[in-house]
């Protein structure tokens, strides 16, 4: 029998105990002297977003298929585990083993979201592993990050030994196969570290000076030890169909946040909206085969237990084979007694039809994602959705019997002006009329409209990197004309509207765009407190802006200050593929309100390889 890390007595005290016992079905068990390298993977976050998480999922599996490897999970302990811990020096462990962290080779970090940095000193304080990557002497784990926010990797560089960017399936085995010589020949944690920089697509941080103009602006990005490349690499798979996938996925205790089989049927994006980061990142788009998905959605079900299962993408209306998947889909789950669920969908004749089929209407919402109020902004931000398009859609969805309709918008983006968003109100309000216009006899109840707004922020590799952000009162200020707008419309009963926090938006826009100098603030804070930022009952914005004061950064400079074409950002030193040649043409575009047509349309020369494998313009450059 495994002996749990937390007595029974603690875990009677603490909220959600199973998030720390691991046992769980398809949980990958190993005889931990039968192994070479153990790896820690871990999401900062609770048990249940982490376990929601589908990359973590994919190098699970990926590394556990390996005879020598033993991957096991850990993720943020509560605010209640975290005293207790904290007060009895209790070490962090993993699930599997429950064997403290620190006692492992590796600790792999997904970085998914800025607000999490705080959790991610968690987990290292808590393991018992130095904060500071140069403190690490030769029997701490390695530290890793991956993920999306490591193509801006700069803000953590002071805690990370090295960050994999790209997707995982790539290089990961050379990374562990290197570690194995390590051990078998001896050579020193810093030796290792600078032969893993010649990987591909290993970024380590210590091998790397940063200089600063007076102005605070990047003068060079250079690095310090020989042979380690000048530019860092975006690993891909090209070939999605015959990559890793598992069949088996741990299937938690408790309802995790997303608590279905996710089944991801392409990467990648054509559409290009210019705010979009994901959009970029994971360009060029790659299909998964439909024949291999259908095999793959009943052994994830077979193995699994789960009640429903869910298409994972981008935007999932984009994949080429959907009608043929989904109408497999349904036949599959109506036969066993499994529910469906299909995010990321245009609405459009074809959608719906799909979405009466495997919804129950009566409980069902519709989303929206139009972004801007207007069709000027619609065109600045390249959406490619049109109001009569929109208006269409809801009409029909109306008609087919759906009365609940959400609506998503963003506010400060670039060029928006007041019109732009009182045009948000005016826009829900011809959506409800819409609703109203349908015979009363034939509508399914009261119409039901949520508009929410959240707040921009211009991110890394996006043709809005440049863009300024605003301040926090600029924000709420918006959220008060569209609020205020709102009221005044017609069918206002049928319309209610709310907005994300402006302090958040603010923080997430520092560690999104800056620089090393930012990693003092993200330590200082964690040191005041600051922990589950991510978490609206636990965040506490006044411990950053103190903060931010004591390490003596301006907030201006990383936020609300429009960058010149020509500045060096924290993040040049990674190729994603797209060119910055690109993203400043649509963001000159951007300015003249000119649409970009989507890949399939025409190839708009970004950078990356083509869809379906063609040149592209600019090739490498």
């Amino acid at each position: 029998m495994r002996r749990l890390a937390l007595p029974d007595e603690i875990l009677l005290m603490v909220d959600k105990p199973a998030r720390y016992i691991g046992n769980e079905v398809n949980a990958v068990m190993k005889d931990k002297d039968q192994v070479d390298i153990r790896f820690a993977m871990c999401f900062p976050d609770v048990y249940e977003i982490g376990m929601s998480h589908l990359g973590i999922q994919i190098l699970y599996d990926m590394f556990n298929k390996r005879e020598d490897t033993w991957c096991e999970r850990v993720y943020s302990p509560w605010t209640d585990l975290d005293r207790i811990m904290r007060e009895q020096k209790i070490p962090l462990f993993a699930l599997e083993s429950q064997d403290p962290i620190r006692d492992f080779d590796f600790l792999g970090i997904t970085i998914q979201y800025e607000m999490c940095y705080t959790n991610i000193l968690q987990v290292l304080e808590l393991s018992q592993i130095p904060l500071l990557a140069k403190e690490r002497g030769e029997g701490c784990p390695l530290v890793i990050g991956g993920g999306p926010c490591t193509y801006n990797p700069e803000p953590l560089a002071d805690f990370f030994d090295l960050f994999y960017i790209g997707e995982g399936e790539t290089i990961y085995d050379d990374l562990l196969n290197l570690y194995k010589r390590k051990k078998e020949e001896g050579f020193s944690r810093r030796e290792f570290l600078q032969r893993a920089a010649a990987l591909p697509g290993i970024y380590v941080p210590a091998f790397y000076d940063v200089t600063y103009h007076e102005d605070g602006t990047i003068a060079s990005f250079t690095p310090n030890t020989e042979g380690i490349p000048e530019k860092i690499e975006k690993q891909i798979v090209m070939d999605l169909t015959n990559s890793t996938y598992p069949k088996a996925p741990v299937v938690p205790f408790i309802k995790a946040t997303q608590d279905r089989v996710v089944l991801e049927i392409m990467r990648g994006c054509i559409r290009g909206c210019r705010f979009c980061q994901a959009g970029m990142l994971y360009r060029p788009t790659r299909e998964r085969d439909v024949e291999k998905l259908k095999q793959a959605a009943i052994d994830l079900l077979e193995h699994t237990g789960h009640e429903e299962i869910s298409l994972s993408s981008l935007s999932s209306s984009d994949y080429r084979e959907l009608e043929e998947l989904v109408n497999f889909l349904i036949e599959e789950c109506r036969r066993r007694g499994v529910n469906i669920s299909l995010p990321s969908l245009r609405i459009d004749a074809f959608s719906l039809d799909v979405m009466s089929k495997v919804q129950d209407v009566r409980k069902s919402s519709l989303t929206f994602a139009p972004e801007a109020g207007s069709q000027r902004l619609r065109d600045v931000i390249n959406k490619g959705l049109t109001e009569e398009v929109i208006i269409k859609g809801a009409g029909e969805a109306f008609e087919g019997g759906w009365n609940k309709v959400k609506l998503y918008f963003m506010l400060g983006l670039p060029t928006e002006t007041e019109e732009d968003r009182k045009e948000i109100a005016h826009l829900a309000n011809k959506i409800a009329v819409r609703y109203y216009e349908i015979p009363k006899e034939q509508r399914n109840g009261k119409c039901q409209i949520t508009v929410s707004t959240s707040f921009f922020v211009p991110k890394p590799f996006t043709p809005f990197q440049w863009a300024p952000m605003c301040t926090r009162e600029e924000f709420l200020g918006r959220a008060r004309t569209v609020n205020h707008e709102m009221k005044a419309q017609l069918n206002y009963k049928s319309i209610r509207y709310n907005w994300h926090e402006a302090d958040v938006t603010v923080l997430e826009g520092l560690f999104a765009r800056g620089d090393r100098r930012v990693g003092t603030v993200i330590l200082d804070a964690y040191r005041h407190g600051a922990l589950y930022d991510a978490w609206t009952e636990e965040f506490h914005n006044e411990i950053w802006m103190e903060s931010m004061e004591r390490c003596g950064l301006d907030l201006d400079f990383y936020t609300t200050r429009e960058r010149d074409l020509e500045e060096i950002f924290p993040w040049d030193f990674i190729k994603i593929g797209v060119t910055k040649e690109h993203l400043k043409r649509e963001w000159k575009k951007a300015h003249e309100e000119t649409v970009t047509s989507n890949c399939r349309q025409k190839c708009s020369g970004c950078g990356a390889a083509c869809y379906k494998g063609g040149v592209c313009f600019e090739g490498q450059n």
